[in-house]
């Protein structure tokens, strides 16, 4: 299993920098950020100092979105990324969030998605596409490449995820629904041909070493909030008696307004909805024990990559016992005398 460390580019972005190398530095093989553009600072630009300052890490969003920019200008930023720094980027996309709303906008169509998707990872990897009645390539681009990993929840857009995607993303580390989840994404791609297992699956959630558990769940319980505004879209489009599984849906009942202002924070007062059980289940809380048994549990359903959100005021700690006692404990172990 690999493992990401998920960051918000706040300000100073030397910060940003500093967490990415110790992400490095304690054997994550990703650093990913989100990316709204008016909530925090321009990742695409934070990427550049990551990787000119680290060896091997892999960064990219999570997610951007089809809406905010245009096309083939995302495109070009993976590929001369890649040309600068020997193809360490990756692309985490969906349909949008704060990003778009924020500017009071929507997310954006499934068809939007789709099509964007094709369009950026063929550029992106030195490859032409038919974009706005014209066939494009950069002319510049040699050898880049870029997978695109799906962000998705609803029925329609995990159908998406297993046509299109080389990865698909889920925000929440709920077993129950990983699984369902998982085995949606993997059908849809053997529905269109393809290799259900060659589509890598990333669960995303908080991850918080320690032991008390009215604080752990209090720093992380914005998480349960940022999940519920995408449920509540699931919701309005196929009400409470569709596929989704219930652990899902069933905790917004006693959502109702929503501040972006406190997005990914912790001490969101519009997250109070959210039950401890519900945080229990969506996040890694607890000791490095806690946190490895359900990162085994996550590794048999099929889960390749865990990515921590490090919204909380734990960082450090948190990756230093993952680079010391998870992570190695999650390792393909090798003897060296047999």
């Amino acid at each position: 299993m690999d493992f990401g460390a998920v960051l918000q580019t706040n300000p100073p972005s030397a910060r940003t920098v500093q967490l990415a190398k110790l992400a490095e530095a304690h054997g994550f093989s990703h650093v990913w950020t989100f990316d709204s553009h008016l909530l925090w600072q321009e990742p695409y630009v934070i990427y550049s100092r990551i990787l000119a300052e680290t060896d091997k890490i892999i960064v990219g969003p999570m997610v951007t979105n089809p809406g905010t920019r245009d096309w083939t200008v995302t495109a070009s930023t993976y590929a001369t990324l890649n040309e600068m720094y020997g193809n360490r980027t990756i692309c985490g996309i969906g349909r949008g969030d704060s990003a778009v709303r924020v500017i009071n906008g929507e997310p954006t169509t499934l068809k939007t998605l789709r099509e964007s998707i094709h369009v950026i990872r063929e550029l992106a990897n030195s490859r032409s596409v038919e974009y706005n009645g014209a066939t494009l390539q950069f002319p510049w681009s040699r050898g880049s490449s870029l997978d695109v990993w799906v962000a998705a929840y609803g029925p329609l857009a995990l159908k998406l995820a297993g046509e299109v995607g080389d990865g698909f993303i889920l925000q929440m580390a709920d077993l129950d629904v990983a699984a369902w989840m998982i085995k949606t994404v993997r059908d849809a791609a053997a529905n269109v041909g393809r290799d259900p297992l060659s589509i890598k699956f990333c669960v995303a959630a908080p991850m918080y070493i320690g032991e008390d558990w009215d604080h752990m769940r209090n720093q992380c319980r914005w998480f349960g909030g940022m999940v519920g505004n995408h449920v509540a879209d699931i919701v309005a489009k196929y009400g409470t008696d569709s596929h989704v599984p219930k652990a899902l849906t069933d905790y917004i009942a006693g959502r109702q307004d929503y501040d972006y202002n406190l997005h990914g924070r912790p001490g969101n007062v519009h997250a109070d909805f959210v039950p401890d059980e519900i945080v229990d289940r969506f996040c890694l809380l607890g000791t490095a024990r806690d946190h490895i048994e359900k990162l085994q549990a996550l590794r048999e359903i099929g889960v390749d990559q865990f990515a921590g959100y490090l919204q909380h005021d734990n960082k450090e700690e948190t990756m230093r016992v993952y680079g010391e006692t998870v992570i190695t404990a999650m390792a393909d172990h090798i003897v060296a005398k047999a």
